[in-house]
């Protein structure tokens, strides 16, 4: 047999694989012959090409988790815009549906504050001994946001949401007014055609965007009770089993059973008076 082994050097590339062969024992520590060279070095050009997107992963994820940080904030801002009350509704109850959420209670997010919101805020204020009256004014609104600031934060907003509540007493006592003549039917609540009491307020309170429960009881006690000379147009007056529109000057609009009818009349007896202020 020849040394020099001249069919070899013709049939098959012998000076490629010496250098890949030397290149990999330099590299990987192992010597591979023919192809399998070639196929390893490709392998292992995004095999190591992959250490340099790793990086880039947490920056991705920091974006994303930006965001989440000033949601509190805007519900905190939200939250201490305005006082609450049952018949209140917006993005603004939904903030406080959330924060009694995370102090206990089991709401449904949906804007709207009714009877389980109004249940949901007096046990808030009775576990933080507040006044129980289911309305989110400032000492409420402080203690669900964990502090004071936002005491000074609803002291700030107070004057717009004053001048909207002058608006919609207006509109009460107006829309109570529009139905004076209108027969008496209880348990009615028809606009022109028949009303009983409490279906007269919850009438004219739904006309300012306000929903009231539907019976007298539960109007009473979803309001907050105030003095005759706290009292202003729009605000309840109440006597036992009945109530009415407060006109203001002595008046109240309601729709009474011993008249047959709605009507304005003058004050009797000794009522209490209820505010949704």
């Amino acid at each position: 047999m020849s040394q020099n082994n001249t069919h070899r050097a013709v049939g098959r590339a012998v000076t490629p694989v010496g250098i890949a062969g030397r290149a990999l024992r330099g590299t990987g520590g192992a010597a591979v012959l023919g192809t399998v060279v070639l196929g390893s070095a490709l392998l292992a050009g995004p095999a190591q090409a992959a250490p340099a997107a790793l990086p880039a992963a947490p920056a991705v994820t920091a974006q994303a988790a930006a965001p989440a940080t000033p949601a509190p904030a805007h519900a905190t801002s939200a939250l201490g815009a305005e006082k609450l009350r049952w018949g209140s509704h917006g993005s603004a109850v939904e903030q406080l549906q959330t924060a009694l959420n995370e102090h206990g209670a089991s709401l449904s997010v949906d804007g709207k504050f009714g009877r389980l919101t109004h249940g949901a805020v007096k046990d808030f204020q009775r576990s933080h001994d507040l006044k129980i009256d289911g309305v989110v004014g400032p000492q409420t609104r402080g203690a669900l946001n964990g502090g004071g600031a936002s005491i000074s934060t609803g002291g700030t907003s107070a004057p717009a949401p004053a001048h909207s509540a002058t608006n919609s007493q207006q509109t009460i006592v107006d829309a109570a007014r529009s139905q004076v003549g209108v027969s008496y039917s209880w348990g009615t609540s028809k606009p022109g055609v028949s009303f009983d009491c409490s279906g007269l307020t919850s009438y004219a309170y739904a006309q300012a965007g306000i929903d009231l429960p539907r019976t007298s009881s539960q109007q009473v006690a979803a309001g907050t009770t105030i003095s005759k000379s706290e009292a202003q147009p729009g605000d309840l007056v109440v006597w036992p089993g009945h109530l009415g529109i407060y006109a203001g000057g002595n008046t109240v609009i309601d729709a009474g059973n011993s008249k047959g009818s709605v009507s304005e009349r003058t004050i009797w007896g000794s009522p209490t008076f209820v505010t949704f202020r």
